[in-house]
């Protein structure tokens, strides 16, 4: 039976809840550090679940980590809880997927120097009896209409993933609720499982579901929409808002993830056998030319 409540908290990396608390408390132990902000030679990266999910990170970060000789703590949240970090100071760049969000974060002086970093995109995945007759469709308005009172995994949690489903539901004209509309409150991958228990339809980034696809009865029944295009940026906490920020670091996590080398590990990552991530940046060199990039 679904419920019409959140019921759980957002899953975060392992480790995730011990860095948080040592930005909340004064270092204690031995850990060589600022006078605040993080541990020296760290950059604290919020990103999205989504993201962490995907494996892109293990793939990407190692050379960076190397080369600067600088290690990346990352915290896996929703984009909305990302956001809030990085408006608090308690990391040093996020790495989100809401660009309403994103240009509000920037324009309100709490993020600078935000760049295009990649994109995916969104499908809907459900039960291989598909109950509501949605599979094939390539327009998401008919889909959600279809999955509308059939049963619906919502992650619930103010993400990246949320923000477009709360759209996508507004498009169609239809306001969510009852027991069929399931808030999990949870990760992406979290909520792919309970819907996978619950065999419920669920909107996922494709790059999630690749990776989960060998624990989940779930299969892609609507994909192929303009409007499920899934575009991630990056963004340098605002160090006047902050002044604790690690700005250098960041500043050089982002040259690197929007680099010639960072764009093209992104676009080498593969998830079974499937390239999981487009890159979007654009070189300098290109963007003082007033060059474009566009690759799906």
């Amino acid at each position: 039976m679904f419920l019409d409540k959140a019921v759980g908290s957002p899953g975060v990396r392992p480790g995730a809840l011990v860095l948080v608390a040592l930005f909340l408390v004064g270092g204690c132990g031995k850990t060589e550090r600022r006078a605040t902000g993080g541990p020296a030679g760290h950059v604290r990266l919020a990103i999205t679940t989504s993201t962490e999910a995907s494996g892109l990170l293990s793939y990407v970060l190692p050379p960076f980590e190397k080369q600067e000789n600088i290690k990346v703590d990352v915290i896996a949240v929703g984009t909305g809880k990302a956001l809030r970090l990085g408006e608090n100071g308690d990391v040093d760049v996020v790495l989100v997927h809401a660009r309403e969000g994103e240009d509000k974060f920037v324009r309100a002086g709490l993020g600078i120097n935000r760049r295009d970093l990649m994109h995916n995109d969104f499908v809907i995945v459900g039960p291989t009896g598909d109950p509501a007759g949605v599979k094939g469709l390539r327009e998401i308005g008919p889909a959600m209409r279809r999955i509308a009172g059939t049963g619906f995994a919502s992650r619930g949690d103010e993400s990246g993933t949320h923000v477009r489903e709360r759209k996508l539901w507004a498009a169609a004209g239809i306001t969510p609720k009852g027991q069929w509309y399931l808030r999990t409150g949870q990760g992406m991958g979290e909520t792919l499982l309970i819907a996978d228990e619950r065999q419920a339809y669920c909107l996922t980034d494709r790059a999630t579901y690749l990776a989960l696809r060998d624990k989940l009865d779930l299969a892609i029944l609507c994909e192929g929409d303009p409007l499920l295009i899934n575009k991630y940026g990056v963004i340098a906490v605002n160090p006047a808002r902050h002044p604790h920020v690690n700005y250098a670091g960041a500043m050089k996590l982002v040259a690197y993830l929007t680099s010639e080398e960072g764009q093209q590990r992104i676009a080498r990552f593969t998830i079974a056998g499937k390239q999981a991530f487009f890159p979007d940046a654009v070189p300098q060199a290109d963007r003082d030319a007033g060059g474009s990039r566009t690759r799906r």
